[in-house]
């Protein structure tokens, strides 16, 4: 399909006279609440009517109550909920074609001819086959008398749109569906608390989680907490693995170490296809080591709680644009599934993703396990190798030698995360046979030689740890610019990673610069993004931010609950960031705010009394509390204390006001998975890049690099992680205000403004595509939402 034009908005897309079904099918995930919630607003706001479809296909079916009219009201306060309030089931009469004659009947009697499906692939699955019947089924219900032939044209064709909501992340050609992220959260929850008792005890845990068909969460699990053995579906273990497993579990418990995960799926299985089950690798253990063993099977414990402030963003943008790709769809337009890539919507072909999930479980089943993987996708691919590269240890006699030393520190304010790719950066940097040092306190240590060599062992168990470890400070280098030359001479430091946020990318360039002084900085120097700001030029996602975003959407949930049971309140809320509003703005997204205010959108008097009588009309209806996050640096004036003031009086007889200053407990404790798989992945590939500059600029015995392109900043840019230099940086970047000049999150704010009911432009020019799966290999960034 052509890319559509880049000034068309959403009002030229009207919903006027057509009518849209939202319904949820299969298993439930986490989010699911949220995809409802955008597809009522989105078609209420573009003049469609919606009408929920409770209990799935089975509503469908059974008609009557269960399917009815959605209003505005009728979604509010579903965000944070988990599972899904609209129902869902298995349903047996809808795989018949008389079933389904019920259900096309019940759906023409109400004008129904837009189905938006939140499911696995069996319900999307179902649905096309639906849409393929329609003009047979309606042919059908005329001949039986029970519609006219006028109803039959007029309704004469069904258009669908799926979003996968299933915790597995067993969809291909997605990046992510909505329920993984939540699912991951449990998991690591999970982790952490028996990790506490494990140490405790000396034991050893096996953990089975869901997976049946599908190893992601329990690999990347696995990498989140740094187990010490994943057993998955896809990748069974080669022969003879239980002795591997036990000479390694034997080896870390003689090196002191008190404790050990396993992680398996529960559909794990071996080369024959055999299961692996969790109670068969405890007797393992138990009977070679004689190790205290326990196993948890976290079962239905991973579908449950809150859905993430990933999975709630997830899914409100996948909502939207199911709504956008009905109104934009024809008779001869394909059923098509709406996902995220990297940073954008996109539409993929609904059977052809269908059919790739069925080729993985083939490929699987006639033992073609390497296609398997393949077939995956490019995420689940590098998840397995980063895995392998930091989980499994050679010998000392396998590791090459390179003579290269590489130091590694964190510089800037602490973010969640930073530990997790210190240890990455350690492990793989001892893997490709480099000696490597940690600096303590960011450049402060550097000059005073607070510089150590790192072990492997050393950074166990890093993953989980909030805050930074190593140290950190704000210092740049320019300062003490003679002295740090002097250490890295002292150490003989081949190349530098620099783990932070806005003060790293200043830090790179001063040492770029200083260069043509000091042969020293003439080294491969990396920095990796890690700020909860989100603030940092060349990158759409820092280390940090998600476990920020994650922090204020569980405060915001809590606030929000305080006033249930009091009459119409809101809550002005300040968020941290600095000048830069992507907390304030994607954290309002995911908490369901009303309004955000933020240095990057101006904003006045004028603006401030709109939304204040916007929100007054609200309180009106059933919707009894309010949402408004500001960014402390937003605007001088019109600060937290005058916005509160101001909303409490012109408010008065209709709503109080409270505010929350939520400080540093943005920093969060400890890191969410996505921050912990992103510090990891990133750091691995930033190693790699590396030992390839080093190898490359070695010339007669030492190394030089003085080229732009040996100075870098690896950034997750739209689909892809890329490497570039900080020089060509500059330009990108408003330094007074410590942010990027262009900020792909600010095309989110319009949803936020929808979904809050304030009449706004909404620009499409990034959606509205239907991108085609090539059927040997999934569609799929390659930063695949960095988990």
């Amino acid at each position: 399909m052509a890319q559509p034009d880049n000034k068309k908005f959403f009002e030229n897309l009207t919903g006027a006279g057509k009518a849209i079904a939202v319904l949820t099918s299969g298993g439930d995930a986490q989010g699911m609440n949220a995809a409802v919630r955008a597809v009522v607003r989105m078609g209420i706001y573009v003049g469609a009517k919606v009408y929920f479809v409770h209990e799935g296909y089975q509503g469908m079916v059974d008609g009557g109550d269960n399917i009815k009219e959605a209003s505005w009201e009728s979604v509010s306060s579903m965000l944070q909920v988990g599972g899904t309030v609209i129902g869902s089931a298995r349903c047996k009469d809808f795989r018949s074609r008389e079933g389904r004659l019920k259900a096309a009947h019940n759906l023409v009697q109400r004008g129904i001819t837009n189905l938006c499906v939140i499911g696995g692939d069996g319900s999307l699955t179902g649905a096309n086959l639906f849409r393929e019947e329609w003009s047979g089924l309606l042919a059908e219900l005329v001949q039986q008398g029970l519609i006219d032939e006028e109803a039959s044209q007029k309704y004469s064709a069904l258009h669908i749109v799926g979003m996968v909501g299933s915790i597995d992340n067993d969809f291909c050609g997605t990046d992510m569906t909505i329920g993984t992220d939540s699912a991951l959260h449990r998991i690591i929850e999970v982790v952490d608390a028996i990790m506490t008792t494990a140490q405790s005890h000396q034991r050893t845990f096996v953990l089975e989680v869901m997976g049946r068909h599908c190893g992601y969460l329990a690999l990347v699990s696995a990498l989140a907490c740094g187990a010490d053995w994943v057993l998955i579906p896809e990748m069974p273990p080669e022969d003879g693995w239980e002795e591997k497993m036990c000479e390694k579990l034997s080896a870390k418990r003689a090196g002191m170490k008190r404790l050990n995960i396993i992680i398996v799926a529960e559909g794990a299985i071996d080369r024959n296809n055999q299961p692996i089950t969790s109670e068969h690798v405890k007797n393992l253990v138990v009977q070679r080591l004689g190790f205290d063993t326990r196993v948890t099977i976290l079962g239905h414990v991973q579908r449950g709680g809150t859905p993430s402030a990933f999975d709630r963003i997830l899914a409100s943008r996948m909502g939207v644009e199911a709504v956008l790709a009905l109104l934009e769809t024809t008779a001869n337009t394909p059923a098509c599934v709406v996902s995220l890539c990297g940073n954008q919507s996109v539409r993929l072909p609904l059977m052809e993703c269908v059919q790739m999930t069925q080729q993985v479980q083939k490929a699987m089943d006639e033992k073609r396990f390497e296609e398997a993987v393949r077939l995956r996708g490019r995420s689940f691919e590098n998840n397995l190798k980063t895995y392998k590269l930091l989980a499994h240890r050679k010998p000392e006699s396998e590791l090459p030698h390179s003579n290269f030393n590489v130091a590694v520190l964190n510089v800037g304010a602490p973010a969640a995360g930073m530990n997790a790719a210190v240890r990455s950066a350690v492990r793989v940097g001892i893997s490709e046979g480099h000696k490597m040092f940690a600096v303590n306190d960011g450049f402060e240590g550097f000059h005073k030689g607070q510089i150590k060599e790192i072990k492997w062992a050393d950074v166990g168990g890093w993953t989980g740890q909030g805050g930074s470890l190593l140290g950190t400070k704000r210092t740049l280098p320019a300062k003490h610019i003679e002295k740090i030359a002097e250490q890295i001479r002292k150490y003989s430091i081949n190349a530098l990673l620099v783990i932070g946020g806005f003060e790293a990318l200043e830090c790179l360039l001063q040492l770029n610069e200083a260069r043509a002084h000091y042969e020293e900085f003439c080294i491969p120097l990396c920095m990796l993004p890690a700020t909860i700001s989100n603030n940092v030029p060349g990158t759409d996602l820092s280390v940090g931010a998600d476990t920020a975003l994650n922090a204020i959407v569980e405060t915001c949930d809590r606030i929000k609950q305080s006033a249930s049971g009091t009459k119409h309140r809101v809550f002005i809320i300040e968020t941290m960031g600095g000048y830069c509003g992507y907390l304030a703005s994607v954290g309002g997204l995911a908490a369901g705010a009303d309004a955000a205010y933020i240095y990057e959108e101006p904003f006045d008097i004028r603006d401030l009394q709109s939304n204040v009588e916007h929100l007054t009309e609200k309180m009106k209806t059933s919707i009894q509390r309010g949402l408004v996050p500001r960014n402390e640096n937003s605007n001088e004036s019109y600060t937290t204390d005058f916005i509160y003031q101001l909303y409490s009086e012109e408010g008065r007889g209709v709503f109080d006001c409270r505010k929350n200053v939520l400080g540093h407990m943005q920093q969060g404790g400890a890191p969410s998975p996505f921050d912990r798989n992103f510090g990891t992945k990133i750091a691995a590939k930033a190693m790699q890049w590396i030992t390839k500059k080093l190898n490359e600029s070695y010339r007669q015995g030492r190394v030089f690099a003085n080229s732009e392109d040996s100075a870098c900043l690896l950034g997750m840019r739209r689909r892809a992680m890329v490497f570039q230099p900080v020089v060509q940086l500059k330009d990108e970047t408003d330094f007074v205000h410590r942010i990027p000049k262009e900020q792909w999150w600010l095309k989110l704010r319009p949803l936020m403004k929808i979904l809050a009911k304030y009449k706004t432009s909404y620009d499409v020019s990034d959606s509205g595509q239907l991108e085609h799966v090539v059927l040997n290999r999934p569609k799929e960034s390659e930063a695949t939402a960095a988990i």
